[in-house]
């Protein structure tokens, strides 16, 4: 089937608007590093997330993750699980960029929490979705770790609060 010019056009214009990228699904390997399942371990380092299976595997997927000055390391817990969360940019968020709003309502493409967030330990960092596909892969956030939305929908629905949580270098 051809498209006439004048779809063409319309189409490279709507097209990052209504067209969701399409993401290969979480990838089972080995790892055999101790931690028990149902354990999330991040890697900052490899910018990849761990959900620990038993029989020695992991589900592996790929994030975003605190960029230079920003990364942490250490242990926590979800304690709270959001879809499509509102969002209130931190203070050094807003003084870093402050024409964002104080807040940004779920849902709307604008917020940059994507499809679901799981609140962290001291409730400053969360392992959320992203409105920025693009951004996954890098060292691009404040110390949250961002998955893409069917990543992080996918995550959402094997964990609970309480998840143990193990961010390394």
């Amino acid at each position: 089937m051809r498209l006439s010019p004048v779809l063409l056009a319309l189409s490279a214009l709507l097209a990052p608007q209504l067209v969701q990228p399409v993401f290969a699904a979480p990838e089972a390997v080995a790892f055999a590093d101790g931690y028990s399942p149902g354990t999330i371990v991040i890697r900052t380092s490899e910018r990849r997330l761990y959900l620990v299976l038993d029989n020695g595997q992991a589900l592996r997927f790929p994030v975003g993750v605190g960029k230079q000055g920003k990364q942490w390391s250490g242990r926590a817990q979800i304690v709270a699980k959001f879809i499509k969360p509102a969002w209130e940019p931190p203070a050094e968020v807003k003084r870093d960029n402050p024409r964002l709003p104080d807040y940004i309502p779920g849902g709307v493409p604008s917020n940059p929490m994507g499809a679901a967030a799981m609140v962290l330990t001291g409730g400053e960092y969360a392992i959320h979705g992203t409105n920025r596909p693009d951004s996954i892969g890098g060292f691009v956030s404040y110390g949250c770790i961002r998955m893409y939305n069917a990543d992080i929908l996918a995550l959402y629905q094997r964990v609970s609060v309480g998840t143990p949580v193990v961010v390394l270098q």
